[in-house]
């Protein structure tokens, strides 16, 4: 098979992926867009078109090479660059099972390491914080309305932006005990409680919006003015328009380097702060290892100072030590042997 690379690609990213590994919908767009960035790397700094490139010409150093390109030229993150190599360790685990002649490139290509990437602080808001940002929807407006019933949702069920832009009105259980169906990461659902206020504000907004008719279960429960599902930019660009509102009218309740992922981060510091047990906020925010919820209980200073204080004893002495009212240093230390 002369252009094999293009072959095992599109069976990697079009059969394997989603239909053997079950991988989700955004899964597959991120190993695609991996690929897609390393053809175009192909292209201008090797010379050599995507319908071109052979496996019998790539060596681990063309990765290594396309990895520093993608930081260097692209300004990416280590945090990007390792989701890129694990793509392309992804496509060589699968590769070194259909085409065993390969293997040895595909030991090669996983001998290259993931960069150490530097933990950034949480960005979260306050609960004061995050009434004044809900109160900046002019709800005099249709679209001010549909935006409070958004990021109230985001921020009440601890939902990823992509997951919010994806619920559709069937997801929602308005009867007592009122919960949302909400499908993750990985092709994961997890059932989230609704408050009653947050129930008040969605039900007034679907009602508004027609979307509590039968015919209308499956279709996208935010959309944008054009009737289409909201998009994740779209999400970002409501909560960048209310961020900065809230901003001038009080700084200091709003951080820097806001993002729609900084509403999930709040709910979890909120639930954290309140005495909610980890396990029960890595279930409510679905994360696959308690581990990944921990990076709260690391960020939050006030429950550290209060464990701290609880643990405190006091080993101060009422009298000064034996050694510090002792003239003649050299004395004391000679007294200490005998």
């Amino acid at each position: 098979m002369e252009y094999d690379f293009s072959y095992y690609l599109s069976s990697f990213l079009g059969k394997y992926l989603p239909g053997i590994v079950g991988s989700s919908t955004n899964t597959v767009s991120s190993y695609r867009d991996t690929f897609v960035l390393f053809l175009r790397y192909m292209k201008e700094n090797k010379g050599i078109p995507a319908e071109r490139i052979k496996l019998k010409l790539l060596d681990a150093k063309c990765f290594s090479d396309y990895l520093d390109w993608l930081e260097k030229q692209r300004h990416c993150s280590p945090g990007t660059r390792n989701v890129r190599l694990a793509a392309i360790h992804s496509f060589f685990r699968y590769l070194q099972y259909e085409a065993p002649e390969y293997l040895n490139l595909c030991q090669k290509v996983f001998s290259i390491p993931f960069k150490k990437a530097e933990q950034r602080a949480i960005s979260y808001f306050t609960l004061d914080g995050i009434k004044l940002l809900l109160g900046m929807p002019d709800l005099s407006t249709k679209n001010g309305r549909r935006d409070l019933a958004l990021l109230s949702l985001m921020y009440d069920t601890g939902a990823r932006v992509q997951e919010i832009a994806d619920m559709t009105p069937q997801c929602i259980r308005f009867e007592k005990p009122s919960t949302i169906r909400i499908h993750g990461k990985g092709n994961k659902t997890r059932i989230v409680p609704m408050m009653d206020a947050q129930v008040s504000v969605l039900k007034r907004y679907m009602t508004e919006q027609n979307l509590l008719c039968s015919e209308e279960k499956v279709h996208p429960l935010f959309r944008n003015k054009y009737g289409d599902k909201l998009t994740r930019a779209g999400v970002s660009y409501i909560l960048d328009k209310y961020v900065s509102l809230a901003r001038e009218a009080n700084p200091d309740l709003v951080p820097e380097n806001i993002s729609c992922h900084s509403l999930r981060h709040s709910k979890a510091m909120h639930l954290l702060q309140s005495g909610v047990n980890l396990v029960y906020i890595r279930d409510f925010l679905g994360h696959y290892s308690i581990q990944t919820t921990e990076i709260y209980a690391k960020a939050d200073s006030r429950q550290k100072r209060e464990a701290l204080e609880k643990a405190y004893v006091d080993v101060t002495p009422d009298t000064d030590p034996v050694w510090q009212a002792n003239n003649n240093l050299l004395e004391w230390l000679v007294s200490l042997g005998k």
